[in-house]
């Protein structure tokens, strides 16, 4: 097991690096996950095995001692693969190690993606995508609400809007603003007790399902969804940040609305 530097223990090397990197593994990264793995006990054959199955690759027969040459394998595939099987690898490794490792590793691996602005997590084994603070707040604590408040549904489609933004090696922007939206919807018509009507319907009916000018928020980013989402149309392809944007405002109004969630709620209670 890895011991504490002196720089965590104090604190000292937790600033955040603004992110630079998603649809990349920079060369340090690929040389440090092999250090790591090694720092651990895990030798040069533990690491070639599990990196060949993911690259489905054979090993090279004429390498048979550890050092200087399966090490030398090792770094030379990882280091010549495509930027997405890095992360594959990085699942692979994880799921290879004994159960004692698995947290040590996630946290090495994750303090490296934060101190060089690497806009991936490691999270039980699965790679995620992290956005800046803030939106990771944002949808922690859209999760924690909706887990809390028993609304499954709509806990289930705000994880699927994280997974599209985490595809590899393209997001699926307008899945996740779909899936980012759909969350939304799912709890307002708990809060409004109405199932069948859809997100722009229940804001006009209930504008004060939200303190206003909130609901023309909701409006606003509901006709986005519809134009950039639901009815795509030729080379109006969404951006990344602009589903990033979608998804965090999703998860933002999500929090609110779900804190004011009452099972069997009558109309007749609107507006709160």
């Amino acid at each position: 097991m890895l011991n504490q530097s002196f720089s965590k223990r104090h604190g000292l090397n937790s600033q955040e690096k603004e992110i630079t990197v998603r649809q990349d593994a920079p060369q340090g990264l690929r040389e440090y996950v092999i250090q790591t793995i090694e720092s651990l006990g895990y030798g040069p054959a533990h690491s070639r095995q599990v990196i060949c199955r993911v690259l489905r690759k054979v090993p090279d027969r004429n390498n048979w001692t550890p050092y200087p040459n399966i090490y030398g394998e090792v770094v030379d595939l990882i280091s010549e693969c495509e930027w997405f099987y890095v992360y594959d690898i990085i699942e692979g490794l994880y799921n290879s190690l004994k159960e004692k490792d698995k947290t040590t590793f996630e946290n090495e691996i994750n303090d490296f993606f934060i101190l060089n602005g690497i806009g991936w997590k490691i999270s039980s084994g699965i790679i995620e995508i992290r956005g800046d603070e803030n939106f990771e707040i944002e949808l922690s604590a859209a999760a924690t609400t909706l887990d809390k408040a028993s609304l499954d549904t709509a806990k289930t489609e705000i994880k699927e809007a994280l997974i599209d933004l985490s595809r590899r090696p393209e997001p699926d922007v307008t899945g996740a603003i779909q899936h980012s939206l759909a969350c939304l919807e799912c709890v307002a018509r708990h809060v409004a007790g109405n199932s069948k009507m859809t997100l722009g319907e229940l804001i006009k009916k209930y504008p004060n399902i939200v303190p206003k000018p909130l609901d023309e928020v909701i409006s606003k980013v509901w006709g986005f969804t519809s134009e950039q989402g639901r009815h795509l149309r030729e080379g109006g392809q969404p951006t990344y940040e602009e589903a990033e944007l979608v998804v965090g405002l999703s998860a933002v109004l999500t929090t609110y609305l779900g804190k004011k969630f009452k099972p069997a709620i009558d109309e007749e209670d609107l507006p709160f």
